[in-house]
Order: C-alpha cells, then structure tokens, then sequence
C-alpha cells in the first residue's frame, strides 16, 4: 500500500546539471521491479565537464500519518553514485526533524520515521542529505536538498467555525427564497481522496427550510409563513466528509432563523363606537381621551396614524398618535361651555404609515370609528374680559391716581359677584392697588422711569359665593418719560488734532445719549458755547441727523505753545421741556505724518531735537556709556598701577610694625616708629612727612588742629579718622594708624610720659607725695633720681 501511494503521488522534476545527477530514463516496469525501494540518489564527483543526457529523477518521499507501527516507519533510502558498497561512504542527515523525527542508517542510506507524524500539524519536511568519505571526513559531494511529505488520512471531521449561525428571512417569503450559507471546515488534505469532500443535509427544521449539499445554502421550503403564527425556527444541519458515504466523519451546527415581520395586517378598531365624557373646564391642549386600533404587525409596520374625520365638532378637536403605545390620544383645540352645547360626535380613522403594495390587493389598510364626547357642567372661576391689560401712566404721577381698571364675570347660571386683589407674589413692593370691588388700578409710589420702566404683575379674581374659584389675568403697565435729564456727548470726551491740521478739517465725528426715553423722531442741536465763539480755535458742525463736526479753524497748531485745547459744545434736545447741557472735550495737539496719521502725542516728545529719530538718541546714547566705561577703566588701571608701585617699595608700611614686650625705652627710644602719634594733643606736634609711602613729589605737610581741652577720646578717635579719609598722600591700600591718648579729664592730669616736657630738667616730681600713702613708692624713686640730676649738675 505505501508503495502504490508513493508511486501515485511521485513528483519528477526535470532540469539540466545540479546537486542530483540524471540518471538514465528508465520504462516505467522497471520502477515497478522494486517496488519497496524508494532511492535517492546523490551525484558524485566529475573529472572533467562533459555533456550528459537528461533523465528523471524525483526528490521528495512520503510517510504515512498517525503511524501506529511497533517498528520504526520505512520512509525511503539514500544513495551515492560513488558508493560502490565497499563501507567507506557515511551518509548524514540535517533539517527539518533530523534526528529528532527521522534517523538515517550511516552505511546503507535508509531513512526511517521515528515517531507518529500529525499532517495538520507539519504537512512536509525539508532535509538536506550528504555522503562523507569514512576515512577523511571529508564530504564526496555536495549537500542534496530533498523533502519528506506526510500522506493524510480522514482523522479530522468537519467543524462550522462560524457556527451557531443566526439568520432571517420576510414573512410571506416564496419558496427558495435565500436564508443563509453555511460552510465547514475539514483540516484533512482536500487534494487527496475524499477526506476533505464535506456533503451538508438538515437533521432538524424540515418542511419549512432546505439545504444544498454542496454550497450549504439554506433556502426557504414552503410558502406563506407567517410571523404572527410562528417567528422562530431553530434548523440543525450536519456536515460530513467522504462525499457523505458510510464511515465518514459529521460536524453539527444550529441555525436560529426569524421571520422578520412585512406589513401584511392592516389595523383594526375593536369597537366601533367610543365615549367620552369631558369637563367644560378643561383647558386648551389638554388630553380628553384614548382611542386605540389593533396592528398585529411589528416595528414600524404596526405604526398608526389617526385622523379625524371632517364633521360634526372636528374643528373643537384634534388627535395625535402616542409613539409609545400607538394609541390616538383627542386633545382640545378650544373651549368648551357646557351652557353653549352640551354633546359633540364625529370619526375618526386609523391608517398605516408604512403600506408594502405587495398585500394592498387584500384590501384598504384603515379602519374608521365614531366617538361621542358629553360636555359635563362645572362651577367655573370669573372669565376677565380681556386676556392681558395694558395701560400707560407718566413717571412722577401723583400717589393715588387711577391708572386703569380690570374686569371679571361669573358666566355660570346664577352668576355670583367678583372680588379682585392683586398678586403679591408678581408685586412685591407694592407699587399699585386695586379697588376689590370697581376693578380699578392706582399708583401706590411715585414712579421713575429711569428706574423702572416697565411694570408686569397679575391680578386675581374670585367668586364671592366660592373663593377657591379664582382665575388670573396680567397686567403690563408702561411708565412714560418725562424729559427731565439733558443730552449729553457720546464717548470719547477727548480726542486730538494734527500739528500740520488745516482750517476746516473735521477731526472728530459726535453723538448725543439722552438717559430719558427719546420719543421716535427726537432731534438733537449741537454748537459751540458763547464764551468759546470768540475767536475760536475750533468750532462745531451741525449735520442736523443727531451727531456733529469739530472742525479746526487755524492752520496748524504747535505742541510747544498749547499742547492741550478745551472745547465747550452746547447740546440741546427737542422734548418738552428743553433740555441742554455744555461738554467739555479735551483736543491734544499730536505729531503726525504727511497722511494724517498720528505718531506721537507724548509730552516728553516735544523736547526732543527736531529731526532726531529714536534710532539715533540710541546711538548717542550707547556711544556716552562706552565713553564712560573707557573713562572708568583707564582710572583703575592707574590705580592699580600706583598701588603695585607703593607695594613693592622698601619703606612699606608692614615694615614699620615693631612687636616688644619689654616696658618701653623711654622718650630717648623715638627710632623704630613715629612717637609724634602717640603724643598728648596739648603738646604742638610737628608737621612731617608720612614715611609709610614713597611720594612721587614733594607733598605739603597737613595741618591738624590742636585738639581742645577736655576734649574726650571719642571725639580724639573721629578727628584724626576724619584726618586720615581726607589726607591726599594716603596709601591706596588699608593702613594701620596707632593712638595712645589716656584723655586729659583727671585732677591728677595725664600719667603717662608721653605728655611729658622734652627735657628732663623740667620735670618736677614733688607733687607726688601729697597724692597719699599709695603714690610714696613713685615719689621715692622720682624724688631719688631729682636729686641724683641735682648732684651730678652740681
């Protein structure tokens, strides 16, 4: 059997030179001789290019699917024209399964399938194929590409990937009418036998539907079914394979089909005759009653529209269609009065909105019914005579006048008298009254139209025989003007006018608002006030259609004389009385071009040099900050310069630091620092040069003032501070400057030698020994060295 199909399904491939070598054509019973030898064989290698004849040879073997053998599957056998089966050719296998799903025998070349193959899973495999020399390792020729097909068997029923399936059709639908397509789907090999060829048949949903066996066409098989008898059918198909021949495999799948619903069914009154009884009092456009046809049909098919027949009463009447429930609801379309006519009949007819010409041979799709409407009596509230009052009254009118007056009537039989009062919810201020008997209408306030102009508020009227029958009528009240305000200009008070402006150029355009009501037609006058007519700068233009003109009367005005004008214009209107005011507008002197257009109207820019653009008082500008910057810069450098110069000199003030511990060398010791610092204020100091820098040229020595008695050493510190910040031949660098004054407040005066005479011959010590007990030490020593001076002299 694995022979027969090998040799059915053989793929000969015809070519000239490539990886296999042509072999011989060959009669056909000489493949039949071996009939288990599937061969493959590998071409060797050529010594020289020769012409061969052309052969066929095939490529590819097969394996049988789900392979339940004990013993591994024979597939097929490989070979070499250089194998001279002496066991020194190897052959090897690689790809698709080498080794994993197929094995080779090294020596002879057979291929066997080492598991159970599924064709749905892997339909083929490709493997490359080569024989190695044994002793070298080396390969004889090079790889052969072959491919190993899995063979299908029926293992696999068809399924309805799509199903279950849901379908439709119209009611009343002939016979064959098109349903639905079903298909299925069989995972085995459609090109091979019958494993694949699917047959489909109804198992269940038989008379009404049919099913071809090949495309799975479902169909309708009888006529005239109706939806209103039966909507749902469920069908059952099943699909099998092996053209539907015993021992193939079958998949099943449900079909839910509807009967979709086609205006067939016209709409029906269940009765032919309606009553209804309505209260006179009902309002307009409210709802009196419901009337409703039959439709069995569905959706928009079973949409209803009603009309009324003309007649008797139609035009008191009206009907609609409820959308939801498709009932007719009658409305009324006007009062009723059960004193005037007390019963009222006429038709009304039901009809489809959405006809199918198709079923109108069956007959008028509409039904008509009658409807009888009793009229039934009701105590009725007053009926006021008009259904809005409108009235007018002057603002400032005196508190109490009558403005208006309102009526009411009780239509009924045996009519009752009216009370009136006024709606405190709509007239909260009480602006009104109204008389509850006459009717009548008063201001309660003094109006202002201003304020209010209008007034909307609503009177009720009640039975005096049932109070709770009460009705309600509104009242517009329209507060006149009274001309009280003046008119006055329209925006902008202010406006401005061109340096280079010629006589009679209008250079602004103004109106007039009046906060009184301007009755239709009102006119206002404009013109210059008295006082500003002489002599003029600019005047005002009456166009006489309420704005007016100003308009220049100089040729040319300058910022620099009068940058700012003040222009007083006159309005009057035309109302009773007359009403005038005078407005001020304000008219600046600009700078513009040769067209007109303004460029400037700033103060600060009439200073500026005439003919001097912004772009270059920039540049001026930019170039003083550069100038300044140098000027800054070089000052620096010759500072800096001088003071590296005082740095590096031998007489630095650093130098001139002296640290001792010792008591002092007495008034002899003056060479290691200035001691004319350090001396009492009271002692004339001399006048020297500072010895701390090298000056450049000889420099005047500084005066300092003597310091004043009891001056104390705050004020001694801040005085030679001052000194030093004002001193020109100051270092450019921090200097240390010493001071020692003790002051000069106590009774015994200074103790320190610094405040002594210069010589010692001046010195008189006897003072000592009258200051007490704790000075004797100091006055023996003092008074030893006196006399040691005195003898010595001597």
């Amino acid at each position: 059997m694995l022979t027969r199909n090998c040799l059915s399904l053989l793929l000969w491939v015809l070519f000239d030179g490539g990886l296999l070598t042509p072999l011989q054509p060959q009669p056909p019973q000489t493949l039949a001789t071996e009939p288990r030898e599937n061969v493959i064989h590998l071409p060797g290698w050529r010594p020289h290019f020769q012409r061969v004849k052309r052969g066929w040879v095939w490529n590819q073997f097969f394996v049988l699917e789900e392979y339940m053998g004990s013993e591994p599957q024979y597939v097929g056998k490989l070979h070499s024209d250089l194998d001279k089966g002496e066991g020194t050719v190897k052959y090897t296998l690689s790809g698709d399964g080498a080794g994993t799903v197929f094995t080779i025998d090294e020596t002879t070349g057979d291929i066997h399938a080492i598991r159970s193959l599924d064709r749905e899973e892997k339909p083929f495999y490709t493997l490359r194929a080569q024989a190695v020399d044994i002793e070298t390792r080396k390969p004889l020729e090079p790889e052969s590409e072959f491919i190993i097909k899995v063979q299908d068997i029926n293992d696999n029923e068809p399924k309805f990937l799509d199903g279950p399936y849901v379908a439709s059709v119209p009611e009343m639908s002939p016979v064959g009418a098109y349903v639905l397509q079903v298909k299925a789907t069989d995972a085995d090999d459609p090109t091979y036998g019958s494993s694949a060829r699917v047959v489909y048949s109804i198992l269940q949903g038989q008379p009404y539907f049919s099913i071809d066996p090949k495309t799975g066409i479902i169909r309708t098989a009888l006529p005239n079914m109706d939806r209103e008898v039966k909507e749902q059918y469920q069908v059952l198909i099943q699909a099998k394979d092996m053209g539907g021949q015993l021992g193939g495999l079958a998949g099943t799948t449900v079909v839910n089909i509807t009967l979709t619903d086609v205006n067939d069914n016209p709409p029906r009154f269940p009765k032919s005759i309606f009553h209804l009884k309505v209260p006179e009092s009902s309002p307009i456009g409210s709802a009196i009653g419901r009337i409703r046809a039959v439709d069995p049909d569905f959706g928009q098919n079973a949409e209803i529209e009603y009309n009324i027949v003309p007649g008797d009463g139609g035009n008191l009447f009206d009907i609609i269609t409820d959308e939801d429930t498709q009932e007719g609801v009658i409305k009324l379309k006007k009062p009723l009065d059960f004193e005037t006519k007390k019963a009222y009949t006429f038709k009304v007819e039901a009809s489809n909105l959405h006809l199918d010409h198709r079923f109108q041979s069956a007959g008028p799709f509409k039904d008509t019914a009658t409807v009888k409407i009793s009229v039934l009596d009701v105590d009725e509230p007053p009926v006021f005579s008009k259904p809005l009052y409108t009235m007018e009254v002057y603002e400032d009118t005196p508190v109490g006048t009558i403005i208006g007056a309102v009526t009411a009537q009780d239509l009924d039989v045996g009519s009752s008298a009216v009370r009136y009062f006024i709606d405190w919810k709509s007239d909260g201020d009480s602006y009104f009254t109204i008389d509850g008997t006459e009717g009548t209408i008063a201001t309660n306030e003094l109006l202002d139209r201003e304020s209010t102009a209008q007034y909307n508020f609503s009177i009720i009227a009640s039975k005096v025989s049932n109070p709770l029958l009460t009705s309600k009528v509104n009242i517009l009240i329209n507060v006149l003007d009274v001309n009280e305000f003046p008119p006055e200009i329209s925006v902008p008070y202010e406006t401005a006018v061109c340096e280079n402006a010629k006589p009679g150029q209008i250079i602004q355009i103004v109106s007039a608002a009046d906060r009184d009501l301007s009755p239709a037609g009102q006119q206002f006058s404009f013109r210059l006030s008295p006082e500003a007519a002489i002599k003029p700068n600019f005047t005002v233009r009456d166009f006489r259609n309420n704005t007016a003109g100003i308009e220049t009367r100089r040729n040319g005005y300058s910022r620099r004389q009068q940058e700012l004008y003040f222009l007083p214009v006159v309005i009057e209107d035309s109302s009773y009385p007359v009403q005038s005011s005078t407005n001020t507008m304000t008219i600046r002197v600009c700078r513009c071009d040769s067209d007109g257009t303004i460029l400037s109207c700033n103060v600060e820019a009439i200073f500026l040099p005439v003919g001097l653009s912004t772009g270059a008082l920039i540049a001026i500008l930019l170039c003083v900050v550069i100038l300044l910057a140098i000027v800054v810069l070089y000052v620096a450098l010759r500072r800096q310069k001088k003071k590296d110069t005082l740095m590096t000199s031998k007489e630095d003030i650093r130098d001139n630091v002296i640290h001792y511990d010792d008591e002092g060398g007495g008034e002899e010791d003056t060479q290691a620092f200035d001691i004319g610092a350090l001396r009492n204020p009271k002692v004339i100091e001399d006048n020297k040069i500072r010895r701390d820098i090298k000056p450049d040229s000889l420099c005047l020595p500084r005066q300092r003032q003597p310091v004043e008695d009891h001056t104390d050493i705050r004020d001694f510190i801040n005085q030679r501070l001052q000194e030093n910040d004002v001193d020109p031949t100051a270092p450019p660098y921090d200097s240390l400057a010493t001071y020692a004054y003790e002051g000069n407040g106590s009774v015994a005066e200074s103790l320190s030698s610094i405040d002594s005479v210069t010589t010692e011959a001046d010195q008189d010590y006897d003072y000592l020994t009258d200051w007490g007990p704790r000075f004797k030490v100091l006055a023996d020593m003092f008074g030893e060295e006196e006399s040691y001076n005195s003898d010595k002299g001597t």
